[in-house]
């Protein structure tokens, strides 16, 4: 019995992800240097097949260049920020914690734009346009905040509260300075240049992204020096994920807002 080529269409792109992710994690499994724990390894297996299966390979494009690029700013000046004592722990390896405390939301989005994509309906191509945006911008707040945070803490010349603007040491909750925010800028633009490479946004979604990020990643500054150290339940993980929420919801309720405006002025355009 062959199985029809609607279901197949349905369940390649899911299989190819458990292939391709398979194959990852035996390499990232054996090589030496290890960005995630081995516990951390599992859980970014099943992150990635989720994120292949719903986006493709433009999505994993995106999330992959988030992970490399993250990996790689963590380790910056990792020998001052050891001895200073604001290193992240395991030398940078990533766990579970990290792995869903940066992926959430953009986990989330994807299955939005999936579901969007599979049921259908008249809304089904602004919900996907909305989705997507969400997706990127997660990614772009996240990445610019590992940015801010690792170049801040390994290079930053003067740090300060961000709610005060008091003189602080590096690696203090709420603490910015202007290398991090530079490189934070840096690291959203740069992601959400990928996405736009990739097709997932267009030209004014990377703009959306990047403000998104920038008022995501100074509001959970914000949170660092106001709240986190108040409550034992806001841990740096959850911090990241109400972080990356603000940022997809920033950047959604901009993207809603451009879509209405653009309405108006094509009725306007068209009464005329």
């Amino acid at each position: 019995m062959s199985i029809p080529i609607e279901v197949l269409d349905v369940l390649m792109p899911w299989l190819i992800a458990i292939g391709l992710n398979s194959l990852l994690f035996a390499v990232a499994w054996f090589v030496p240097k290890k960005l995630l724990t081995p516990s951390g390894l599992l859980h970014a297996w099943v992150l990635g097949i989720i994120i292949w299966g719903t986006l493709g390979w433009r999505g994993y494009t995106v999330m992959m260049f988030y992970f490399l690029v993250g990996s790689a700013v963590t380790r910056l000046g990792q020998a001052e920020k050891e001895a200073a004592g604001i290193a992240e722990k395991r030398s940078g390896a990533r766990g579970p914690e990290n792995v869903w405390g940066s992926a959430l939301t953009a986990t989330i989005c994807a299955l939005v734009a999936y579901v969007a994509a599979t049921l259908g309906s008249v809304w089904t191509p602004e919900l996907i346009i909305l989705a997507l945006v969400g997706y990127v911008a997660s990614l772009s707040t996240k990445l610019s905040d590992t940015c801010a945070s690792e170049v801040g803490k390994a290079y930053g010349k003067r740090t300060f509260l961000i709610t005060t603007f008091q003189p602080v040491e590096r690696g203090t909750e709420g603490a910015v300075s202007l290398e991090g925010t530079l490189a934070g800028v840096v690291g959203s633009a740069a992601i959400a240049s990928v996405g736009w490479g990739v097709g997932l946004i267009g030209t004014i979604g990377v703009a959306v992204c990047l403000v998104a990020a920038f008022i995501a990643t100074n509001l959970e500054s914000v949170i660092g020096a106001t709240l986190q150290g108040k409550y034992e339940w806001l841990t740096n993980e959850m911090v990241n994920v109400v972080n990356t929420l603000i940022g997809a919801g920033v950047a959604i309720g901009l993207s809603l807002l451009i879509q209405v405006l653009a309405y108006q002025s094509f009725l306007a355009h068209s009464v005329s």
